[in-house]
């Protein structure tokens, strides 16, 4: 820490956008690997619950096999694996058998290192600018792969509502009452609409997950960010579910993840976009 204490503003922005491109790489990794590694294990909990032998599958975690082509199935070299210049130099296909390569790998790559470069513009090199990156991340991640799986992970959000709170109890981003009180009303308010909804509707308008999300941006941002980030979600939630039904050729009446929604006004709160304020 005392090292990046002495860097200037100029290296410890430059130090961050690499981190960023560096932490977004592996944020693919984990949006393609962890909903994998999650259905094998229900798989094998509910074959162990019926009374016959789980199949069988080659060792698959966050770091084995490694990273290969999924067309030719021949793993990556070293320059390949270069967050967003390794696609720009293949020209965004695989560098072994030239199948294409999807532009989402470093979008999010450059998403990150935007968020970190943020981060750092507005917050001097220290742990507390680190951990905010750790949260940003985090939320990103969990974006990723509740539009792919319409999963929000307990492996990431419930470690990220604790992480918050030991964070505002011994560096104070926010007041540590504010941060209990918004991890409890973040989790307390999309239960209520989650009832009320499946009252009225007899359907569920939402997951559980959604609730634990909230609940960790609150635990990291404070009660007084649930307002605005709820609000945000919400209008955000219509643009985006329109979106989700023109792209992807749904019904009005079919689901879509309101993750990412609650992550954008996470992150827009953090940007200083206070929708309270216009109220």
């Amino acid at each position: 820490m005392t090292t990046l204490n002495s860097l200037n503003p100029t290296q410890w922005l430059l130090f961050c956008v690499v981190l960023g491109l560096c932490i977004g790489s592996l944020l693919n990794v984990v949006a393609y690997r962890l909903p994998i590694m999650m259905q094998r294990s229900w798989d094998a909990d509910l074959a162990e619950a019926q009374g016959r032998e789980p199949e069988e599958h080659p060792r698959f975690n966050l770091f084995l096999p490694a990273s290969h082509c999924p067309a030719c199935k021949n793993p990556l070299k070293l320059w390949h694996n270069i967050p967003v210049l390794s696609y720009a130099l293949l020209r965004g296909k695989c560098g072994h058998c030239s199948s294409k390569v999807s532009v989402r790998y470093p979008m999010v790559e450059l998403l990150c290192a935007g968020l970190f470069a943020a981060l750092a513009w507005f917050n001097p090199p220290g742990s507390t600018a680190l951990a905010l990156m750790a949260f940003v991340a985090s939320l990103l991640v969990l974006a990723l792969i509740d539009l792919d799986t319409y999963l929000l992970p307990d492996s990431i959000t419930l470690p990220l509502l604790w992480a918050g709170l030991l964070l505002n109890l011994f560096a104070q981003y926010v007041p540590l009452e504010s941060a209990v009180s918004g991890a409890a009303l973040g989790y307390l308010v999309l239960w209520l609409i989650y009832q009320l909804f499946k009252l009225v509707t007899g359907k569920e308008g939402m997951g559980y997950g959604d609730f634990k999300l909230l609940a960790a941006i609150g635990a990291w941002l404070g009660v007084t960010s649930l307002f605005s980030i709820v609000l945000f979600a919400s209008v955000s939630g219509i643009v985006f579910g329109l979106a989700i039904q023109t792209i992807r050729g749904k019904k009005r009446t079919d689901a879509f993840p309101f993750g990412p929604c609650l992550v954008m006004g996470a992150f827009a709160w953090m940007a200083g976009f206070d929708l309270a304020k216009w109220m």
